[in-house]
């Protein structure tokens, strides 16, 4: 008896474990359905990108004589739902069993698991293997351990993958080169060029389907050129390395305003889609590195985005999953300031950021950590709703990459379980590694007052409003006998300004 084989929109894989056997009789099934559209208002680009790719995915498994029911969003039968769509893809035909391969999110995991009963045969849910360390790899790492550092688990998938080592040694004697990279752009530095994609005909009418059918949604659809073929995301990689890679580990860290993508690669959204493979990209970049093209330090913070932090990201999401996104460690409830959707802030690094990441669907990771994210910290804004918006507008964004990003090492939700302190900052971080600042209507210098920097006397009203629980964290010592010295007076001006701040911008509980 055939399967019917489900395909998701993020596993456009050859490789995908649910292909793995595919023989004769069976029907592979794809579905554009406006239940996945909707759960949270995703940027316009990002639906038209997984579409497009979607399409493209499935025309390339029919040329290669793959028997595959496509459902488009705009098919007058459409269902809506993933589940609806594999039971009208059985009525349609006679299959032993419903074979997929387990997704990035919780919530389609356990709808999942109650398939089996209600569609009355087997549903096979598959290990994704597309990674590089697989969940059971995680938890035996974690298990007994008092911390869970990044670091450490980073270092034995070095020794693991063989990437940047010498024998048993890291490349270079040092297993992290992050105090190299975090210098400042000059102003005079030439930023390397996109080579978009352009839009074909297939692309083409995912984004009319798309400006019609999700016009309230976040973001600008156009222009768009994103690739959405493996082929082109491979070019897109090639480009990287030859262009970017070479000053990425200097200026990783940089801001500048009105420049999305800088030294970034921009390579998220394919890996995390499946055109590119994570362990492959990363062989790549080293081997840029052993011919001479790129510096070790670029390369090996590169390869540490992907083999250390998107790894270990996935790791603790599905080890601390369904509970985690419940915990809230700061009991912050403030709800998101409309400015996360509108850009209308007269804040320069945060009108900048949503204003990239409205034309783009992107923002590179400074500028989610230290400027939206860390907006989001001090001024305690209920997890749930930042959560929501950043899954929302990226179009790399999937729930088990975006929540423990967001909610572990944004907000410092989980209590510390990812960092070991908030990444909470003043303005003089923003004036250090941008020129955001020197366009501001608000003055970096300026402590207290209607013209001060939001983010400095929100800074400390966080460590104020946060004192009981983050008082003894060991690495915010220094940082409380600061606030021990501050006089009454100065700390009633910055409780004043956090809350005229925060009325005047709606948020104020």
């Amino acid at each position: 008896m055939p399967r019917l084989r489900l395909v998701l929109g993020d596993q456009l894989s050859d490789s995908i474990a649910s292909l793995a056997d595919y023989a004769d009789g069976d029907l592979i099934l794809m579905a554009e359905v406006a239940e996945e559209t909707g759960y949270v208002p995703h940027h316009k680009k990002k639906i038209a990108f997984l579409f497009s790719a979607m399409r493209h995915f499935a025309s390339r498994l029919e040329g290669g004589g793959k028997a595959v029911r496509y459902v488009r969003l705009d098919d007058p039968d459409n269902s809506g739902s993933l589940k609806g769509e594999v039971v009208r893809a059985l009525k349609a035909g006679s299959y032993e069993e419903v074979v997929v391969v387990e997704p990035g999110e919780y919530r389609l995991k356990a709808e999942f698991e109650t398939w089996s009963d209600q569609l009355g045969l087997p549903v096979r849910i598959r290990r994704d293997d597309r990674f590089i360390c697989t969940l059971d790899r995680f938890n035996a790492w974690a298990e007994g351990r008092k911390r869970l550092t990044m670091e450490y688990f980073y270092r034995e998938m070095r020794r693991e993958t063989g990437l940047l080592m010498v024998g048993d040694e890291p490349e270079g004697g040092q297993w992290n080169f992050d105090k190299d990279n975090r210098k400042a752009l000059p102003e005079d530095v030439s930023l390397p060029d996109r080579a978009f994609v352009e839009p074909d005909e297939m692309t083409r009418d995912v984004l009319t389907l798309v400006g019609d059918r999700f016009a309230d949604h976040f973001g600008d659809l156009e222009p768009f050129g994103y690739a959405v073929t493996e082929e082109d995301a491979r070019a897109q990689l090639d480009g990287f390395i030859t262009q970017g890679l070479p000053c990425f580990g200097d200026y990783q860290d940089a801001l500048k305003q009105g420049e999305a993508f800088l030294f970034h690669s921009v390579l998220a959204l394919y890996m995390n889609a499946g055109l590119l493979d994570p362990l492959e990209v990363c062989r790549k970049v080293e081997t840029a590195y052993r011919q001479g093209h790129a510096p070790l330090n670029a390369v090996e913070g590169f390869i540490r985005q992907i083999l250390g932090w998107r790894e270990y990201a996935r790791g603790i999401y599905w080890r601390f999953m369904p509970d985690y996104l419940e915990r809230n460690a700061l009991e912050a409830h403030r709800k998101l300031p409309d400015f996360y959707w509108t850009a209308d802030t007269e804040m320069a690094c945060v009108r900048d950021v949503v204003t990239t990441t409205r034309k783009h669907a992107y923002a590179h990771h400074i500028q989610r950590l230290m400027v939206t994210g860390n907006f989001a910290l001090l001024a305690g804004i209920d997890p749930r709703e930042v959560n929501a918006w950043y899954l929302a507008v990226y179009a790399d964004a999937y729930e088990w990459v975006e929540a423990p990003n967001t909610h572990g090492m944004a907000l410092f939700a989980d209590g510390g379980l990812m960092a070991t302190k908030p990444y909470a900052a003043s303005g003089s971080y923003i004036n250090k590694m941008s020129d955001h600042c020197k366009g501001c209507s608000y003055a970096v210098s300026k402590k207290n007052g209607p013209k001060a920097c939001p983010l400095n006397y929100l800074y400390w009203n966080f460590l104020m409003e946060n004192e009981e629980l983050l008082r003894g964290n060991h690495r915010l010592s220094m940082i409380y006998k600061t606030l021990d010295r501050m006089s009454d007076e100065k700390r009633e001006a910055v409780r004043g300004d956090s809350h005229r701040f925060f009325k005047r911008i709606g948020i104020e509980q």
